[in-house]
């Protein structure tokens, strides 16, 4: 029964660190996800979408793309930086042709930077608007 406490507490411990209980969900925050694709001249394409609060970009999309079959992405996963996102709405990245999905996102100012972290890794703000822009390197 000894051993048994100091587990129960650790359990105890970290229920008490979630920002929500048990019996409800998490609050759900918006987003915006906008796909850039200037390099095949393609319009600006802007999506709505929910992240749990705390949660990830990719569980964004992945939300997103099981709500709207407009889009779509694929991503692999890097056993050393997380998922890289390869391919958006049917456009995929070329290495011979030096092109992939930058990930750019608002900032305080207005605009946009490059994010330093991928889609598994980003956790958005509510109503942050991330881009997915396709361009060179």
């Amino acid at each position: 029964m000894m051993t048994m406490m100091p587990s129960l507490l650790s359990s105890a411990l970290l229920l008490s660190l979630l920002p929500w209980t048990l019996t409800e969900a998490p609050p759900m925050i918006p987003i915006a996800i906008m796909v850039k694709n200037t390099l095949q001249n393609k319009p600006l394409q802007t999506y709505k979408t929910e992240v749990i609060s705390g949660g990830i970009l990719l569980g964004a999309m992945t939300r997103l793309r099981d709500s709207d079959a407009g889009f779509t992405f694929t991503f692999s996963d890097n056993v050393n930086y997380g998922p890289y996102l390869e391919s958006v709405n049917g456009v995929t990245g070329n290495n011979e042709a030096h092109t992939y999905w930058e990930l750019l996102a608002n900032v305080t100012n207005g605009g946009f930077q490059r994010t330093e972290v991928g889609i598994g890794c980003i956790i958005p703000s509510p109503y942050q608007q991330i881009i997915l822009n396709f361009t060179v390197w």
